[in-house]
């Protein structure tokens, strides 16, 4: 029996909300991905090239294909994530790029979102000063005032010291990188707080990273208590989340040394960043 004029008009207007539904649903994530594959087409620019090259040593550790895949991501980073200059600095490209290629060493090899709760990244001129206030014994607030060169909020920010980003890329082997410290920071912040946890993929992971992140940051402990001299700065014995943020900036600058002085972590952070810093070399 044929379709009528009112069942075909309903038929086809079905159709067309189930495909509105579809669109709101899925819309968002097909055309960041399309947006995404745009760009990766684009050429990489001669000029982002030229300031690797010039300020970015550790680039010409990574074999050829992580090279690729670095600056394909630096290209989605860059074009997704604006930069705010701070106390009159003048934003310029060399900034952009450099940020950009240490804060995307942490997500090669990697699914990612390319730090989707990231909404900006604030760049000083030099180390900016933040109140703040803190109770003592007794609880009573005192206010300080305290220099910083870089931190990660939840809330969607990078801020960022200029001049130690370039110190974090000139030195590739010294074990301290403020980008990725604070990159680092916002693996561990998707989601949510930070805590030394990030998001690893599965809940049966959780119980090898606690009981290796957790043994390593005691240890630490003990060996500052002692009075030894560490791999790891005394920074990274503040809290857990710290631990892991100054370890990542070892292992991917000082692979060999955590390798050899800390074989489970180092063994844990390669699963996790799915890189091996150690065959670079």
């Amino acid at each position: 029996m044929p379709f009528s004029l009112d069942a075909l008009s309903l038929l086809l207007g079905g159709l067309a909300f189930a495909a509105l539904l579809l669109a709101g649903l899925w819309g968002p994530r097909a055309w960041r991905a399309w947006r995404r594959r745009r760009v990766w087409q684009q050429p990489f620019p001669a000029a982002w090239r030229s300031i690797l090259r010039r300020r970015m040593p550790m680039l010409r550790r990574l074999p050829v294909d992580l090279q690729l895949q670095l600056k394909r991501h630096m290209q989605v980073f860059l074009a997704e994530k604006p930069f705010i200059g701070c106390n009159g600095l003048e934003v310029t490209e060399e900034m952009r790029v450099l940020v950009a290629a240490q804060a995307c060493l942490l997500i090669l090899n990697r699914q990612s979102e390319y730090f989707p709760n990231l909404s900006q990244v604030l760049l000083y001129p030099s180390a900016y000063w933040v109140d703040k206030r803190e109770a003592d014994g007794s609880g009573v607030q005192h206010e300080r005032r305290e220099a910083r060169s870089g931190e990660s909020w939840v809330q969607g920010q990078v801020i960022l010291s200029w001049p130690d980003v370039l110190a974090g890329a000139a030195d590739p082997t010294d074990g301290q990188n403020l980008v990725i410290h604070e990159f680092a920071h916002q693996l561990d912040q998707e989601r949510g707080r930070a805590t030394g946890a990030p998001f690893l993929g599965h809940r049966s992971r959780y119980a090898r990273w606690a009981a290796v992140m957790n043994g390593e940051f005691q240890r630490l402990r003990q060996q500052l208590a002692r009075g030894e001299e560490t791999l790891l700065s005394p920074y990274a014995a503040t809290e857990p989340a710290e631990f892991f943020a100054v370890a990542s900036e070892v292992f991917f600058e000082q692979p060999r040394e955590m390798a050899e002085r800390h074989a489970a972590l180092y063994g844990e952070l390669a699963r996790y960043y799915a890189v091996d810093p150690l065959a670079w070399a």
